[in-house]
């Protein structure tokens, strides 16, 4: 049990430290803080309070990939389309 959770926990921090690569205010920024979030919980060893934890971060890589898609989304719009209105 301790070690599935384990690798998801790794697969978890991997996927938001790749994620983390292209955060607005920086990727040492964003490193800093997730590597504090899961030094945090480093010590947890209940296996519900982990799971909980765990879909905290799939949670916020959906948040990120939203907010990289927005910020896509937002720059093809001005690439494309002009402001002006006629």
């Amino acid at each position: 049990m301790a070690n599935s959770l384990r690798g998801e926990v790794i697969k978890l921090y991997k996927n938001l430290l790749y994620l983390g690569r292209e955060y607005p205010k920086g990727a040492d920024y964003f490193r800093s803080r997730l590597k504090a979030a899961f030094l945090k919980h480093k010590d947890e060893t209940d296996p519900e309070k982990i799971k909980q934890l765990i879909a905290r971060g799939e949670f916020v890589i959906k948040e990120l990939e939203a907010l990289y898609f927005l910020r896509k989304y937002r720059a093809m719009k001005q690439r494309y389309y002009s402001d002006d209105k006629p």
